[in-house]
């Protein structure tokens, strides 16, 4: 089947959280102020964040995130909390998606303030069970700097397997120096 001719949901809820596209007016506003508020964290291992975007950049980033969502390229949500809605949490999405095996991996950061609450984790449960139970993936992947202990910390509590450690696969977010990359994986 084609991909186009999914009929995925544009939002998903766990028990205390809400995923849902980026596709509202001032969601760049919102994850702006997130990215400013976590960018030291956010610095440290990203190499998109290495400066502030300004809310129009992100605006396009989203933009560009709902497109790349509608053409069944990779699937980002935004997460808000259940009560009001109006708390910004962080994102995650199902990228790299390949439909011919079909796998993906997975990607997410978290506004700081919201760190150690166990949100994270909670979202990558269940798009896990989204990517296996509704889309039929086979093969789910987390990479992640070996140094980004909370990072791993989500796929080893999930049940993840470290298939390995990619030494000197990749430069730091500020592209200093070299550094290994962790291969965590669950299938279907």
């Amino acid at each position: 089947m084609n991909p186009l001719l999914l009929d995925i949901p544009l939002q998903l809820e766990t028990e205390r959280l809400i995923l849902r596209a980026p596709l509202q007016t001032g969601d760049g506003v919102i994850v702006h102020q997130a990215i400013k508020d976590s960018f030291d964290e956010l610095k440290a291992w990203l190499s998109l964040f290495q400066e502030i975007p300004t809310v129009e950049e992100t605006d396009i980033l989203l933009k560009n995130a709902h497109i790349h969502f509608l053409k069944r390229e990779s699937f980002r949500f935004l997460i808000f909390d259940k009560d009001g809605g109006k708390d910004f949490i962080g994102t995650a999405s199902l990228h790299r998606i390949d439909w011919d095996i079909p796998k993906c991996e997975m990607g997410y950061w978290i506004n700081t303030k919201h760190s150690g609450n166990g949100y994270m984790t909670e979202v990558v449960k269940k798009l896990v069970n989204f990517g296996f139970d509704y889309l039929a993936f086979k093969r789910i992947e987390i990479r992640c700097e070996s140094r980004n202990v909370k990072s791993r910390f989500i796929p080893e509590k999930l049940g993840f397997i470290l298939e390995g450690t990619l030494r000197n696969d990749d430069l730091s977010a500020d592209g200093s120096m070299l550094t290994d990359t962790c291969i965590y994986s669950k299938i279907n």
